[in-house]
């Protein structure tokens, strides 16, 4: 039987760009996941997840990550809910991948209402679940979660080298984010292209500077 785990990283940040990443495996290799020490993307090192990242694509019959960046968000954001958006976004993984089975980490405070509008938006015969936290309880959904997290970490590293300038992890607890932000509206009186404009944190930036 083939599995199918999806998760995202990403979906909080101010700046940057959410990934949503799916992964196809055997049903058997749910032992070498577990072999590996793949576990919840949070409960490992970035250098860590790096390494599983190559290994887990060795191992997977299928993947694919999806990018959404910050314009789109923000573009989806008039017309849309941001849970909707992750339906959306899930949907889109879900339709590129083929298994018998799928386990979604859930992007809503209901889980089954979750499962229930990805199913119901994609044009997929996958049997499809949701739960809160699969990242923590099914292998292939926490290899999932290191695919998304180390392609969300590199989008970062990318965006700091192209501006050549400290950005942080892009959350709005991380003092070089909020550095980063005031000192680009102070100086350019507008938000960077990289910056969620539609975030509460970036409005309250922009008014305080412009």
């Amino acid at each position: 039987m083939l599995l199918m785990g999806a998760d995202e990283a990403g979906k909080g940040p101010v700046i940057g760009s959410m990934f949503v990443a799916g992964l196809v495996i055997e049903e058997e290799r749910l032992f070498d996941l577990a072999a590996l020490g793949v576990r919840d993307s949070k409960m490992l090192s970035s250098v860590k997840r790096e390494s599983l990242a190559r290994k887990i694509t060795s191992i997977a019959t299928d993947q694919y990550i999806l990018e959404v960046r910050p314009e789109v968000i923000d573009e989806l954001r008039q017309v849309m809910t941001m849970n909707e958006i992750m339906v959306r976004s899930f949907s889109q993984v879900v339709e590129r991948l083929h298994a018998d089975r799928g386990v979604l980490d859930a992007a809503d405070v209901n889980a089954e209402r979750f499962a229930r509008a990805v199913r119901n938006r994609c044009k997929s015969s996958m049997d499809l679940i949701a739960e809160h936290g699969a990242d923590q309880r099914h292998r292939v959904v926490s290899a999932a979660s290191i695919l998304a997290k180390v392609r969300r970490d590199q989008s970062m590293r990318e965006l700091e080298q192209k501006m050549q300038c400290t950005i942080g992890s892009g959350y709005p607890h991380d003092r070089d984010t909020i550095a980063f932000l005031s000192g680009w509206v102070r100086e350019n009186k507008e938000l960077p292209s990289c910056a969620r404009h539609s975030w509460a944190t970036a409005q309250r930036i922009k008014a305080s500077f412009i």
